[in-house]
């Protein structure tokens, strides 16, 4: 999605090697071509994160515009942290924020593919199917009403695996807030779903599963 200036040739060190993203953007400040494999570790898990909270038409835009600034940032990176991961989902976090009506678009579009298969479909779909749909909807309902900051920590958690420190270098907050935006929460989606009768399972299509979000533990 992004192509830095490159030259003709391999980057820089072994080829047998397999450099931590410290050393694809140290050498990239001198050599632009080594951040392409940057990209291209990061790009698939960042863009599937971005297309389950805005759609995929958004997110292939801030998937771009992330690494985007990353390489006209790459300068400020912390070369003692390996892993570059934090760093681009801080920087993604960053520019969703000024899309705010475009998550809320998403999730109230997973509450209405609930909603309307359940209703217009009479026998296309088998119970168990149309159970996980209402219950997708159900869910987006219940990470709608949850604070920003929140749900940002409740899904980089529960869709990405990330650590409290990992989510905290990201968010660029203390893991002690992350533990505590992730344990409000949960209660709250938890909350949600018992005063829908629903409980933690497995949904169909892209959505929010509630067996991911209330992974959001101490």
């Amino acid at each position: 999605m992004v192509t830095p200036p490159t030259h003709d040739g391999p980057p820089n060190g072994s080829p047998n090697t397999e450099p931590t993203d410290a050393e694809l953007i140290a050498r990239s400040i001198d050599d632009p071509r080594a951040f392409m494999p940057l990209v291209e570790r990061h790009q698939r898990v960042l863009f599937g994160y971005l297309a389950r909270r805005v759609g995929r038409d958004l997110a292939e835009d801030v998937t771009s515009e992330t690494f985007t600034r990353a390489f006209a940032q790459r300068h400020r990176f912390d070369l003692e942290r390996d892993d570059a991961r934090p760093w681009l989902f801080g920087i993604a976090t960053n520019l969703l924020r000024n899309q705010a009506r475009s998550e809320v678009r998403q999730l109230r579009a997973f509450q209405r593919h609930g909603v309307d298969d359940r209703s217009h479909d009479d026998h296309a779909a088998s119970d168990a199917r149309l159970d996980a749909e209402a219950q997708t909807g159900v869910l987006a309902g219940a990470l709608e009403a949850l604070k920003p900051g929140d749900r940002e920590a409740l899904l980089m958690f529960a869709w990405n695996d990330m650590s409290y420190e990992d989510i905290a270098e990201a968010l660029d907050i203390p893991v002690g807030t992350v533990r505590s935006r992730l344990n409000r929460a949960r209660r709250l989606v938890q909350e949600h779903l018992a005063q829908n009768g629903l409980d933690a399972g497995s949904v169909t299509g892209g959505g929010p599963t509630s067996t991911e979000v209330r992974r959001g533990r101490s």
